[in-house]
């Protein structure tokens, strides 16, 4: 079927080729298309094409100033959270020195003292770490109000009465590991005495 159609097209190729455009052509076709927006007349009966849409594309300027103002918002948060830690940190020592220097001398007293008792505690527990775990979790709960206490000397209006409340919860700590380190080191005599006993019956 397309051989027959290609030779029929070779065959009478000369009756297609009187055909042509006639001169106005372009003319009409041209008359059609849309006229640029400063010739465009009102009245004129051509439609206009709906303009295209402009692709967003940003300047080096433009991200620059969005860069800058992400970089003071986040130095800002920083600055913010720099000063509250340093609130959180102040030294209280400093402070109860001017609510009291009485009171300052017993409060590095104790905290001195119970930190001595800690680590002699964690020396003597060796051997019963169970027994250790029960101890040091009393003391934690107590040493998390200390810092409660410790947090609040900042901002309390009482601050005295916020730091006889701290020298009074070390007092309670340096009692409580006193009692600790007690009954650990009878613990431990006893299991001596066990063991020197069972030496002397063998």
């Amino acid at each position: 079927m397309s051989k027959r159609l290609e030779n029929f097209i070779k065959n009478n190729s000369e009756e297609f080729d009187d055909l042509e455009p006639g001169n106005d052509l372009w003319s009409k076709i041209e008359a059609r298309l849309p006229i640029e927006d400063a010739e465009l007349n009102t009245d004129s009966p051509i439609t206009q094409l709906p303009p295209k849409r402009e692709t967003k594309t940003f300047t080096l300027g433009f991200v620059m100033r969005v860069a800058a103002m992400i970089i003071v918002v986040m130095a800002a948060g920083f600055v913010f959270y720099i000063k509250t830690q340093k609130v959180e940190h102040v030294n209280t020592n400093d402070i109860a020195k001017a609510i009291s220097p009485e009171y300052a001398k017993q409060q590095a007293h104790y905290v001195s003292l119970v930190e001595t008792k800690r680590t002699e505690l964690r020396t003597l527990a060796k051997n019963d770490p169970q027994l250790y775990k029960e101890f040091s979790g009393e003391i934690s709960k107590m040493d998390s109000t200390y810092k409660k206490l410790n947090k609040d000397l900042v901002t309390s209006p009482d601050q005295e009465s916020v730091l006889r409340a701290m020298i009074r919860n070390l007092q309670i700590q340096t009692e409580v590991l006193n009692q600790q380190l007690e009954v650990i080191e009878q613990f431990n005599q006893s299991k001596k005495q066990q063991s020197n006993h069972e030496i002397k019956n063998i």
